[in-house]
């Protein structure tokens, strides 16, 4: 296949490539063509921009990652804006790009996060929800994945992956929490009732490929380990993995202080479930927590 990614120098788009380009032609768009190579190698294209194309025909499936990091500050007004034009106007586009095709491609893999639930309590939830919390995370997924299921089509099916706090290293959440733990003054945010519904990087990476291959799967899929944990118990476990001491905890009025309106994604929480993966057939190398983390980190304290 020829297959067309954006965020594909990201954390998890570099992994994609990885595996995609040993058996299909990876075509990548990044405006950095020097550092698109760099990272992923010379044997994939890349396209620095879609205004050069007219159609998507001789493309057979689109992933699309691309969006500014959502944790990466606060959350001032201008930063959203950011937040959102980042992943809307680049889907709307490639939704545009989609349409105009006599030979569109087959399938459209679109990035979404569980943050489209909003603050949730301690209670199960999955694709089926129908009462998410109207916020700030919630508004921007959203607009994000009726932005991509417009390009559903007899031609074209679409599948929204629902992503959660991913696991890996290299980047994402884990490489930020690692420092203090391995000082030893790891510990929970706030009153750690919150949930975390975590995945690992590779599990991640596997869903999306598996999304890719099976046709019958369209829709909406929760990109989450099957087996989320409490805040308190995520921060008690990675400090048992590295052998820390867990005596410590940040104060929610702290982390309210530095991050603002932001410090929502750390200080709530949702129970999401990867019900319409595991009904697909798919199944999780790491489904618990200490498992995962023991693969990241055992070999490298």
């Amino acid at each position: 296949m020829k297959i067309l990614i954006t965020g594909g120098t990201g954390f998890i788009g570099r992994r994609i490539v990885a595996q995609l380009k040993v058996n299909h032609e990876v075509v990548v768009l990044s405006r950095q063509g020097s550092r698109a190579y760099e990272l992923l190698g010379h044997d994939i294209k890349v396209l620095d921009s879609l205004d050069r194309l007219d159609d998507l025909n001789d493309i057979d499936a689109v992933i699309n990652l691309a969006g500014e990091p959502i944790a990466a500050g606060r959350w001032s007004e201008s930063r959203k804006q950011l937040l959102c034009d980042s992943r809307w106007l680049l889907t709307e586009q490639l939704v545009d790009l989609i349409k105009l095709s006599i030979t569109p491609p087959k399938v459209l893999i679109n990035a979404s996060a569980i943050g489209w639930y909003g603050r949730q309590d301690s209670t199960p939830l999955d694709e089926q929800c129908q009462t998410p919390h109207d916020e700030f995370t919630h508004r921007l997924c959203q607009q994000w994945e009726n932005l991509a299921l417009a390009a559903t089509s007899a031609q074209t099916r679409v599948c929204i992956v629902r992503i959660g706090l991913v696991l890996g290293m290299g980047g994402g959440a884990l490489s930020k929490m690692l420092p203090p733990y391995r000082l030893g003054l790891g510990g929970p945010m706030g009153a750690g009732n919150q949930i975390m519904s975590w995945v690992h990087v590779q599990d991640l990476v596997r869903a999306i490929l598996f999304l890719l291959e099976h046709p019958d799967c369209s829709g909406i899929f929760n990109g989450t380990a099957p087996h989320p944990v409490s805040n308190r118990a995520f921060s008690q476990t990675l400090a048992r993995t590295l052998n820390r001491p867990h005596l410590f905890c940040v104060p929610a009025p702290l982390l309210q202080l530095i991050m603002g309106e932001a410090a929502d994604l750390l200080l709530t929480g949702q129970h999401i479930m990867p019900t319409r993966l595991q009904q697909a057939g798919f199944h999780f190398t790491y489904p618990e927590l200490a498992q995962a983390l023991g693969n990241l980190l055992v070999t490298r304290r």
